[in-house]
């Protein structure tokens, strides 16, 4: 099992049910896993606040969801993080590539790097960061604390964690 597989497979066995996802390159592959998982609902989103509002939708008919998305667009989620999401107590494990650190290829992604982690402290969003495959042993963990909590969890994922940027 690749670590794709063993992520969906810890949502799965969390019984979270809908993932809404947004394209990035570093997360393609567990986006294809979810999308081949028959258990749960994978439905993509144009963008990440967007994505939010289905998970809210799910949330408000039963099912768990999760979002899989990139740290570059925190800022347009704020509002709804804040709003609908911690407002309404709803658990939401966002699975979030962490773009703009170490070897990053494309420069506009360093700026919102640096202010990613600012951002989730300020909003009391608990924020675990994932540089290494085994990192992902603590998958399960936090997903069960999102759900015992009912708060959204922030799990940042960077390029070495993905296997690096084809360097």
């Amino acid at each position: 099992m690749n670590i794709s597989e063993k992520l969906v497979a810890d949502f799965a066995a969390n019984d979270v049910g809908f993932i809404t996802t947004v394209p990035c390159k570093q997360l393609a592959g567990v986006i294809d896993a979810v999308d081949a998982h028959p258990a749960i609902r994978h439905v993509p989103a144009n963008k990440e606040d967007e994505g939010m509002g289905l998970c809210a939708g799910a949330f408000m008919g039963g099912v768990r969801s999760a979002i899989i998305m990139q740290n570059t667009a925190i800022g347009v989620t704020i509002n709804t993080l804040v709003t609908l999401i911690q407002y309404y107590r709803m658990p939401l494990p966002m699975l979030i590539s962490y773009r703009g650190e170490l070897r990053e290829p494309v420069a506009c992604q360093a700026e919102m790097a640096v202010h990613t982690k600012a951002l989730l402290a300020q909003l009391n969003i608990p924020t675990y960061h994932f540089h290494r495959t085994g990192d992902a042993d603590e998958f399960d963990a936090i997903l069960k604390y999102t759900f015992m909590c009912n708060k959204p969890v922030a799990i940042l994922t960077d390029a070495s964690f993905w296997g690096g940027y084809g360097e």
